[in-house]
């Protein structure tokens, strides 16, 4: 599976996982690491090719992320972009110096289709630019294969030793042609054959883990979500009635969806589970109780589920391993693996307690971005309507209740969710929509409903149109669609008064309000 591998150097840009992303789209595997990752480490990878990512700095500044000479003398061939490209050039012996005009947005580039890195790109072809610096001069052996009306070297090639650099940004979707020039650099230049299919995962995924698992007994933190249930399917393809599927309904759910995981996943569901399910709902809320700063209410939330797998495991007798269901973005996000800063914690990453009883922790799904473990799930034979759900975070709606979690604000938030999905399936955009869900937010306002002065919670709606859910944008809803569900939640629901819509795209903003 991991025969073919392309790494991707992260200086701290705010594109690295799509960068990565757009490499897997071209059936090759790709993992993100720091820049101050050894280069000895990568060395041994033995990567097919290496991607250095966009960064904040300027390459010139005293103490910006740098890299080794070496990098580039190692016959591997290399795609510096935009911060990476003007930091190969430097440290090759060319300059890099302050633009006299920034280059930002969608900017036409013309391109030399004589290059490797261009073949099949269109002579003139829009690109995104983001950059304040310029590369002045060349690296010697270079040569310009791209230029703009203002950025004098767009791109350049050492094609003899395999080096190349795009003052732009192709991982963005935004860059008209920029999959393609990927694809020209990780299949024709770098030579992957282009073998990282789902079918291959699944079937390797298996064999990997009845190996490692051999005769032990193996818990599974089944949350009903795509992640968890995905995970849960191909551990019981690999392991059968040695899975017990444990679903903690923590009363952070939305509305009747303990219930619903149940009829899917329980006695009477489609599969052949060993599924216990743990009512714990007073439980969290009790350790929640006055805690209203976001990493706490995370860290406290994926420290008690795993003391309910740990009590639940001891009931079930010798329990040797838990799975859950990590994918990519968490450990990302959660600072493991690239040089971003850490976004947030998540509870199958940054936020599992010192001591956990368990022999091992199976993360099947952890090297995966979202879209690839909907497609896992396709292939494992899933439905289609389980593995397209919305998404819905582990903490669940605790952090989706800005503030204090109590029992009250999660019926707030659960009842006014459902009215928002509800009115979202009847208008036909649930399928147009990547992710859509309601939250409450901690402000409350003065309103009048009837002849009485009224002091309650605003309730904000957010939906988003993404590809990878690493960069979004809020959706354009119809005004009609967003005023019934408006009067519908201030109607319906009690303790509201006030309906916000979250325009806010990311970055800078993330896609959960917590």
């Amino acid at each position: 599976m991991k025969k073919e591998l392309v790494v991707v150097i992260d200086f701290g840009g705010q594109y690295n996982q799509l960068v990565a992303r757009r490499v897997r789209e071209c059936n090759v595997y790709c993992e993100i690491y720091s820049y101050k990752t050894d280069l000895a480490k990568i060395k041994a990878m033995n990567p097919k090719g290496i991607i250095l990512t966009g960064g904040p700095n300027s390459c010139y500044e005293e103490g910006a992320a740098t890299c080794q000479t070496e990098l580039f003398e190692m016959g591997i061939p290399v795609l510096g972009l935009c911060y990476g490209a003007q930091l190969m050039n430097l440290v090759l012996g060319g300059k890099v110096e302050r633009a006299a005009a920034r280059e930002y947005g969608k900017t036409e580039v013309k391109v030399d289709n004589s290059s490797p890195l261009f073949t099949g790109v269109s002579e003139n072809t829009i690109c995104w630019m983001s950059h304040n610096d310029y590369i002045s001069k060349m690296a010697p052996g270079f040569r310009a294969v791209a230029v703009t009306d203002n950025c004098p070297v767009a791109a350049a090639e050492c094609a003899e030793k395999n080096l190349y650099s795009i003052q732009f940004h192709p991982e963005v979707l935004h860059t008209v042609e920029g999959s393609k020039m990927l694809y020209n650099f990780v299949r024709n230049i770098c030579g992957c054959s282009g073998d990282w299919r789902m079918d291959s995962f699944v079937e390797e995924q298996v064999k990997a883990i009845r190996e490692k698992v051999g005769s032990g007994r193996v818990l599974c933190a089944l949350s009903g979500g795509v992640d968890s249930s995905v995970a849960a399917v191909l551990l019981s393809k690999a392991v059968g009635e040695q899975l017990t599927c444990v679903f903690v309904d923590h009363g952070l759910l939305r509305k009747n969806e303990g219930d619903e995981v149940e009829e899917v996943f329980g006695p009477k569901g489609s599969y052949e589970l060993n599924f216990i399910r743990v009512n714990a709902q007073e439980r969290f809320y009790e350790k929640l109780a006055g805690v209203d700063e976001p990493e706490r209410k995370r860290k406290i939330i994926g420290e008690e589920f795993i003391r309910v797998f740990e009590e639940e495991a001891k009931k079930i007798g010798a329990v040797d391993f838990l799975v859950q269901g990590t994918i990519y973005p968490d450990v990302v996000e959660s600072g493991l693996g690239g040089e971003s800063a850490v976004i947030k914690s998540h509870h199958n990453v940054g936020g599992l307690p010192d001591y956990v009883d368990f022999k091992e922790i199976i993360e099947p799904l952890r090297d995966l971005f979202k879209d690839e473990v909907r497609k896992v799930g396709l292939e494992l034979g899933i439905p289609e309507h389980l593995v397209f759900r919305q998404p819905f975070p582990g903490p669940g709606l605790g952090i989706r209740i800005i503030g204090e979690v109590t029992a009250e604000k999660v019926k707030i938030v659960q009842d006014a969710d459902a009215i928002y999905r509800e009115e979202i399936a009847n208008a036909g955009l649930d399928k147009s929509i990547n992710q859509y869900f309601a939250a409450l937010t901690n402000m409350r306002s003065v309103g009048v409903m009837g002849d009485e002065r009224t002091y309650d919670y605003a309730v904000a709606l957010r939906a988003v149109n993404t590809v990878d859910f690493m960069t979004a944008d809020a959706a354009q809803l119809p005004w009609e669609v967003l005023q019934k569900v408006t009067s519908r939640i201030i109607n319906e629901v009690g303790h509201v008064n006030r309906v916000l819509y979250d325009c806010t795209s990311k970055p800078p903003g993330t896609i959960e309000l917590e």
